[in-house]
């Protein structure tokens, strides 16, 4: 597309005035700085500076939050405070965008079309609608000059984690940002969420008690998705039901995050509580965002696989060969304990075949924290431990989802339904398998 067709793109002047806008949302975080307050007062004002300056760095600040080790723990424990919800834009800014993406007569080729957004987040905002053939529909529309937004916070947040390392040595997360970076930018890309969604509708198809929105492609552009709204209750106005209806709903999740990811190699690398909502007596899951989709390299799932098995088996040997497969360099006995302490607590439900929750007295705020901060204690004297990027959208969507387990309070045999979900696995299956899904689609 060229630039006089999309005004939109990454800009200079956009991006500068970016920097300029976050910059001033900074100044109490840097003035608390200098002021000498602890670690505590510091993480708290550069949540609220974050807080101010919405978009795409508060998402990403709430990402890193979620993955162990990556911040010092008054960062982590303060950026999970940030909420997701922003404030909808007017009916002038989609007005604007609806007429750039789909022409002056756009609002034609709707029945009907709601002037006030059903949900707002960081990125955009979606609006309920109708089209001619009776079908209900959701327009998800992107905010302005986003493009630009992404970049101008990929090097505010570079410089942010710079400031922790200088902190705290213990973690390297120069290929976890470009993790983030890529995938940020994919998120941009509607289109690419339209293929996606379809992605999911295909992987998923063998299970009809989960179903994805069908994506309506004519409606549909870089920065506007439209598809079939989905009916149904969001996940957290479940946790009061019956214990038989809650552990229904926590296999359905475990069926369609841990099914595409180890028969296809792909998952949903935001578990977010609200990309979830059920239809009555939780008879069936709706997935409802795809923005955030991980495709992993088919030798990473060998790498997820051999963990698992090592663990169980008790073979060092192995596990130390899996995180090998990930690319965790300079593997000595101290780092290899190391993560292990962290992988038998990710693995842990999966490894014993017995119906259990989670995690055990444990609430879903404080999940993993223990863990995270022993893992963060032994590797500050082995440090800087560079974070294979590949792992990082693993570890946070494992931690989420878990997060999902204990809101639920689920009692389940993870172990079992885990066992059940690599049923003929091989690396040569899965890579043939998903080699065909992405081709299908278009990705």
């Amino acid at each position: 597309m060229s630039d006089t067709r999309d005004p939109e793109r990454n800009r200079i002047t956009a991006r500068i005035g970016r920097v300029a806008q976050v910059s001033a949302n900074m100044s109490g975080a840097v003035g608390a700085r200098l002021a000498g307050k602890d670690e505590k007062a510091m993480a708290a004002a550069l949540r609220a500076a974050l807080g101010r300056s919405k978009g795409p760095l508060m998402k990403v600040a709430q990402l890193l939050s979620t993955i162990p080790d990556l911040l010092p723990q008054a960062y982590a424990e303060e950026f999970r405070k940030l909420q997701a919800h922003a404030p909808a834009m007017g009916w002038p800014f989609v007005q604007r965008r609806m007429r750039a993406e789909l022409g002056e007569d756009w609002e034609t080729k709707f029945r009907s079309f709601d002037r006030a957004a059903a949900a707002a987040a960081s990125l955009g905002q979606v609006h309920r609608a109708a089209a001619h053939d009776g079908r209900v529909l959701a327009c998800k529309l992107q905010y302005p000059d986003m493009a630009s937004a992404v970049e101008a916070d990929v090097g505010q947040l570079k410089t942010l984690l710079a400031l922790f390392k200088s902190m705290d040595g213990s973690i390297d997360s120069s290929e976890a940002i470009e993790e983030v970076t890529e995938r940020l930018r994919e998120e941009l890309d509607y289109a690419r969420e339209l293929k996606q969604m379809r992605l999911f509708a295909l992987m998923l198809a063998d299970e009809p008690a989960i179903r994805t929105p069908e994506p309506v492609e004519e409606l549909s552009t870089r920065r506007l998705l439209t598809m079939t709204w989905l009916e149904g209750r969001g996940l957290m106005s479940w946790l009061e039901e019956p214990q038989e209806v809650r552990n229904r709903i926590a296999e359905l999740l475990f069926k369609a995050w841990w099914g595409p990811m180890t028969h296809y190699g792909v998952i949903h690398g935001d578990p977010h509580l609200g990309n979830y909502a059920l239809t009555a007596n939780a008879e069936r899951l709706h997935l409802l965002d795809f923005g955030c989709v991980r495709i992993f390299p088919p030798r990473f799932l060998e790498g997820v696989v051999g963990l698992y098995r090592g663990l169980k088996a008790e073979d060092m040997a192995q596990v130390a060969h899996a995180y090998e497969i990930w690319g965790f360099k300079n593997l000595n006995k101290d780092l290899i304990e190391a993560l292990t302490l962290w992988a038998r607590f990710i693995y842990g439900p999966l490894l014993e075949d017995r119906v259990r929750t989670i995690a055990d007295k444990v609430s879903p705020a404080e999940y993993g924290r223990r863990e995270a901060f022993e893992v963060r204690k032994r590797l500050k004297s082995l440090g800087p431990v560079l974070v294979p990027r590949e792992f990082v959208f693993m570890d946070r969507a494992a931690i989420g989802l878990g997060a999902a387990f204990l809101h639920l309070r689920a009692e389940l045999n993870f172990g079992r339904m885990f066992t059940e979900s690599l049923d003929g696995f091989s690396v040569e299956a899965l890579a043939d398998r998903q080699a065909t899904a992405v081709a299908s689609v278009g990705l």
